[in-house]
């Protein structure tokens, strides 16, 4: 027992081996110290991100009252407010002109999406309707074998019933065997009829499945009516011309362009944008002249690819166009952009 006693100082290395509570909280400031330190590094970098967004922000805003004070010092003038006016309602023209040929270009496809989701829902239905009709006789014909099955294994055990006698034993054996048949052909017409059921059932529960969007074709038909509509807009500006090109320029021009004249000019000029609206805004002859000029970009219209729905610049403007009697003054509308028409068409 002494001996035993002595060699306790055996125990502290054992003893010292276990790990204190002490170390597993260590261990838990240290993870906690580098989610820490992960998180605040990461919110360092959002900090830094909403600083730059910020500052371009105020860079915006300094230009906008940049802007806009250069604007009050132009209206507060004669020379420079009526060149200013002329420069904001030729943008206006041509925000006009964009937006009919938006309103346009939505109301072609909404018509034609209604349209060709009825098509889309009508083949389901025709499709659906050849499918349930193939089930529901399967289901019938299985329907009536299973039927007869069961009623003919009935007959058997009911003649089986019959055979008491003892003289019947030979009888009995032998129609036990056609029993046996008669009730597995019943079982694996009822597995039939189970089967049928539920082909019958996955067919009348099969959902119409999602409308893939407009076809091709339809998308290139719109395209080429909103690229018509175009043309005959800028057809009715000719009687008054540089009047489109003018607010082209104003368009991709940031800063008001001081070239409009004097102010019995700038007024003239005012005079002619009044009138452009107006003639934008009628719809006399418009449906005709679109048919006329679709006639002729049917013919003209070539794509890159072949499922591109928007044609080449160069084969609706060029000299192909020319040839078949695309009246001149008329620009590219697709080269040029006008009325921002790329934002219009259907890809």
């Amino acid at each position: 027992m002494k001996a035993f006693r002595q060699l306790g100082f055996l125990k502290l290395p054992f003893q010292r081996a276990q790990a204190s509570p002490d170390d597993h909280r260590v261990l838990a400031l240290f993870r906690n110290r580098a989610e820490l330190k992960k998180a605040f590094g990461d919110l360092k970098d959002d900090l830094e991100r909403l600083k730059d967004r910020i500052k371009q922000q105020e860079g915006l805003t300094r230009r906008v009252r940049e802007t806009l004070a250069g604007l009050e010092s132009r209206l507060g003038v004669n020379e420079t407010a009526y060149p200013a006016l002329v420069f904001y309602q030729l943008r206006h023209l041509w925000q006009r002109g964009h937006e009919q040929l938006e309103r346009f270009g939505g109301e072609l496809a909404a018509q034609q999406d209604a349209h060709e989701r009825r098509a889309h829902l009508a083949e389901h239905n025709r499709v659906q309707f050849a499918r349930r009709q193939s089930a529901e006789q399967h289901l019938h014909v299985t329907r009536q074998l299973a039927v007869q099955a069961a009623e003919r294994l009935e007959h058997l055990e009911h003649e089986r019933a019959r055979l008491r006698r003892l003289w019947h034993f030979f009888k009995r054996r032998a129609l036990e065997h056609t029993i046996a048949r008669a009730r597995a052909e019943s079982a694996e017409a009822d597995v039939s009829l189970g089967s049928a059921q539920k082909a019958a059932a996955e067919v009348a529960a099969t959902p119409v499945p999602p409308f893939p969007g407009l076809s091709l074709q339809a998308r290139r038909m719109i395209n080429l009516t909103v690229i018509a509509y175009a043309q005959v807009m800028c057809q009715r500006l000719t009687v008054m011309p540089l009047l489109l090109m003018r607010a082209r320029d104003a368009v991709l021009s940031r800063d008001v362009i001081d070239e409009y004249g004097s102010r019995t000019e700038c007024l003239a000029l005012m005079g002619q944008i009044e009138r452009a609206e107006a003639l934008l805004g009628s719809n006399a002859s418009v449906s005709h002249d679109i048919r006329v000029r679709i006639k002729a970009l049917r013919l003209l219209a070539q794509y890159r690819a072949p499922e591109d729905a928007v044609p080449t610049a160069d084969s609706i403007g060029g000299a192909s166009a020319q040839a078949a009697g695309s009246p001149a003054g008329i620009p590219n509308v697709l080269a040029e952009d006008t009325w921002h028409i790329h934002g219009v068409l259907l890809r």
